[in-house]
């Protein structure tokens, strides 16, 4: 059984990038790879846990640490719904199901507990972001200028700061995170999602279509529900689809490759 569970692993992960193969990866790690028990529910979200702990254990840096926080943080999201849902005929998958998420709660504890002290921007804006540290706040925002934040994420955690106290910065700090996104990193969806909602209340709803494309692009969350807004974006506002469609795509295209430079707004 373990080994169709690692088999399984293996073939979720071969779409990944990797200077060693996944499957050597996996063979050097397998308590890693098998960390929860089998289950098909959440699949990629225990596919970066997996992967985020083995890079942690190649390299102990704080920024990965992080890394793994939000890889616990989305499987315990993903997972704690899928628990409450009730196996009929085979009661051990919810019991599994359980089981997986206690575990990964308990380690996304450890792990926070462990970093509480760390002075990585990152971890600064998670344990205030997460657990109200003033004290990690009032550390982050004083590197803000500095080349510590100068990157695409800590552009994007500053924006969540600005957002409620001023809406031009925001807007410049999206606009940055999206410039100072490199071709290896991962997109960050939210960053699209707050940038319709502010061209949304600015009245620019040519711009606020674009974003909400964009976003639809780059996610699968709640697609038919946005496929409708962009619709209803395209009638109330007498938009033309397929020309904005194509602005879109070219933005993304500009943002993937590290291209992008900030529009006028």
């Amino acid at each position: 059984m373990k080994f169709l569970t690692l088999f399984f692993l293996l073939l979720l992960l071969s779409s990944c990038d990797s200077s060693q193969s996944l499957t050597e990866l996996c063979k050097e790690n397998s308590q890693i790879c098998q960390e929860f028990g089998q289950d098909n529910w959440c699949k990629s979200e225990r596919i970066n846990v997996a992967l985020a702990r083995i890079e942690l254990k190649a390299i102990n840096k704080d920024s990965l640490k992080y890394n793994l926080l939000i890889a616990y943080e989305n499987y315990v999201g993903c997972m704690g719904l899928a628990s409450q849902i009730q196996h009929i005929k085979l009661k051990e998958k919810t019991t599994i199901r359980k089981n997986n998420l206690i575990k990964a709660k308990t380690k996304l504890v450890a792990l926070s507990d462990q970093t509480l002290n760390s002075t990585h921007p990152h971890l600064l804006y998670y344990h205030w972001s997460r657990k109200l540290n003033k004290n990690a706040l009032t550390q982050f925002l004083m590197l803000e200028g500095s080349a510590a934040l100068e990157n695409s994420i800590s552009q994007f955690q500053l924006a969540t700061y600005y957002v409620k106290k001023d809406k031009n910065k925001t807007l410049h700090l999206l606009f940055r995170s999206l410039e100072l996104h490199q071709p290896n990193e991962k997109i960050i969806p939210e960053v699209f999602e707050t940038l319709v909602t502010i061209f949304s209340n600015k009245g620019k709803p040519k711009q606020a279509y674009i974003w909400l494309k964009i976003y639809h692009l780059v996610t699968t969350k709640q697609n038919e529900q946005v496929k409708q807004q962009l619709v209803q974006y395209q009638s109330a506002y007498s938009l033309d689809g397929e020309f904005l469609d194509k602005v879109a795509h070219n933005t993304l295209a500009k943002i993937k490759a590290g291209k992008f430079k900030t529009p006028k707004y």
